[in-house]
């Protein structure tokens, strides 16, 4: 069964070679299979180097890729209404990212804690000097 989410920020570090990042997904793995939002997927993708692909591609496909609902776009677009009201800008992609986590009861592994004030929402916060 699935069990941690993995946020964009943590899938950039382990292209990079992070040996921490890479560490965290390992240890990840043996706890569950990891998953990704289909919008970390995009923002990935969006920002990849064309020498990087197959190597990004290889990464992607390792992990389990959850679709955005129907279900998961309401929660996100109301938290981005809400949050708004109370001065707080939470990010498209970010809001879908936690909403995904949250319907699929999973918890998210991010260095960007803060980008996430979402209640309720599980997460694992990730030291990049870690």
């Amino acid at each position: 069964m699935p069990s941690h989410l993995l946020d964009s920020n943590i899938l950039i570090l382990a292209l990079r070679s992070q040996l921490s990042a890479l560490d965290l997904m390992d240890d990840l793995r043996i706890q569950g299979r990891l998953c990704i939002s289909v919008a970390t997927r995009t923002e990935i993708l969006a920002g990849m180097r064309p020498h990087e692909e197959a190597r990004t591609m290889d990464l992607l496909t390792s992990l389990i890729s959850l679709p955005v609902t129907i279900s998961i776009a309401d929660q996100a677009g109301r938290w981005i209404n809400q949050y708004a009201r109370r001065g707080i800008q939470l990010s498209f992609p970010d809001a879908l990212i936690a909403a995904t986590a949250l319907a699929h009861g999973l918890t998210l592994a991010t260095t960007n804690a803060r980008h996430f004030p979402i209640e309720g929402l599980q997460i694992l916060p990730f030291d990049t000097h870690g």
